[in-house]
């Protein structure tokens, strides 16, 4: 491919995804591939450089585009050279008029800025939000130590805050490797570890872990435990939930079971529960405001309204997990989110819905509120919010 188709291509991407993100359609990594699933004449220097474009362009501006070429023409802000590309030619795009409008650059929607600032985030804190990810992994204690896996990755730093957490460099092949089909490691960010360990699951205990998805800080919870004890795994998506099963048989895990919820019945499938958990683990669905880094474009599909469901939502499981708690057990709240409303408030709403619970510190990031927080620019991870609620 030439330049210029690169960035063609870029543009064709780029509107995909606009419309995905205001429709509710595929994330950009899935339109991506399946974008040059049906390219294959592309290469793989081609399709490198192509999402490197997408990326760059979403990150730079902060409202959702009108469309990709706004994007694109936008980017070339911050990338002069890529006007050049602009050529008219078979495959490229059409030369940029002077006066034609290019995409508004910046953080995230207006809206969705003055929340976070609200929220406590200051310029340098909301910069950070779109940094690079970075390639995290957590190496699993049940098949082995951290000095085994850096055995095998050149380039594994520790991170800080976790006692199986190791950065590797980006271009690592850790999916392909034989750590992670022998179930050594699994891909995780560090702040999603370090709030984990907040829940202080002990061998022996009963967990729930009302909202696993695929399973990764079950998982996590699980190595905790040595795998000794019983977790239960519930989540509303079968699609995502029948994936931990077989991640829990590569990591040699035992002790997790699942159950799949009916969305606004999960009290019902969970009656014989009651009262019956030493940690409730609830990790909320949320606005995803703290892994920009990792998606980006989620800046593009969040609403007030949609944050406004998800609150409700985050409350509703509150309460459904109070019922679980068994006496003096406890709650461990989390959400990817850097949002008070989803975080800081909820919690205190939570207290005041329940007389006698208590905020313990969580121990881990900075505190906030009656929970703590992790950001990428303070912590060097993905962003979150974390409260351990202790039943009376």
């Amino acid at each position: 491919m030439t330049p210029a188709a690169r960035t063609q291509a870029a543009i064709e991407l780029l509107d995909a995804i606009i419309v995905a993100a205001r429709d509710g359609g595929p994330a950009a990594d899935t339109l991506i591939a399946r974008y040059f699933a049906q390219r294959r004449y592309a290469g793989s220097k081609d399709r490198r450089a192509v999402r490197a474009l997408v990326y760059d362009a979403i990150r730079s501006v902060g409202e959702r585009p009108v469309s990709g070429r706004a994007a694109m023409i936008a980017l070339v802000r911050d990338l002069p050279e890529l006007a050049e590309t602009f050529d008219g030619s078979a495959h490229g795009p059409a030369p940029i008029d002077a006066k034609e409008p290019a995409a508004l650059a910046g953080v995230a929607p207006a809206w969705l800025v003055d929340a976070l600032k609200r929220s406590g985030l200051d310029r340098l804190q909301l910069a950070a939000l779109l940094d690079r990810a970075p390639l995290d992994i957590r190496v699993n204690a049940l098949m082995g130590s951290r000095d085994d896996a850096v055995a095998l990755f050149e380039g594994a730093e520790p991170i800080a805050g976790t006692d199986s957490g190791l950065r590797l460099p980006a271009d690592t092949a850790v999916e392909r490797s034989d750590a992670f089909t022998g179930g050594l490691i699994e891909v995780q960010d560090g702040g999603s570890q370090i709030v984990a360990t907040a829940a202080h699951a002990k061998p022996g205990m009963t967990v729930i872990d009302l909202c696993a998805g695929a399973g990764g800080k079950t998982l996590a919870l699980a190595a905790l435990m040595a795998n000794d004890g019983r977790i239960v795994a519930t989540d509303t998506d079968r699609a995502r939930l029948q994936r931990l099963q077989p991640r829990a048989d590569r990591a040699g895990i035992t002790i997790v079971e699942t159950r799949l919820l009916d969305p606004g019945q999960e009290a019902q499938a969970l009656a014989n529960l009651q009262a019956a958990a030493d940690v409730v683990l609830i990790d909320a669905p949320c606005s995803g405001t703290g892994t920009w880094r990792r998606n980006p474009e989620a800046r593009w599909r969040l609403t007030s309204p949609r944050l406004e469901r998800l609150v409700a939502t985050q409350a509703r499981l509150l309460d459904l997990g109070a019922t679980l708690v068994q006496p003096s057990g406890s709650i461990t709240y989390i959400v990817c989110s850097l949002l008070d409303a989803e975080g800081r408030a909820q919690v205190d709403a939570f207290l005041a819905r329940h007389p006698g619970w208590v905020a313990e510190a969580p121990e881990v990031g900075t505190p906030h509120g009656a929970g703590a927080r992790l950001t990428p620019a303070s912590d060097g991870t993905d962003g979150f919010f974390v409260a351990r609620l202790r039943a009376a």
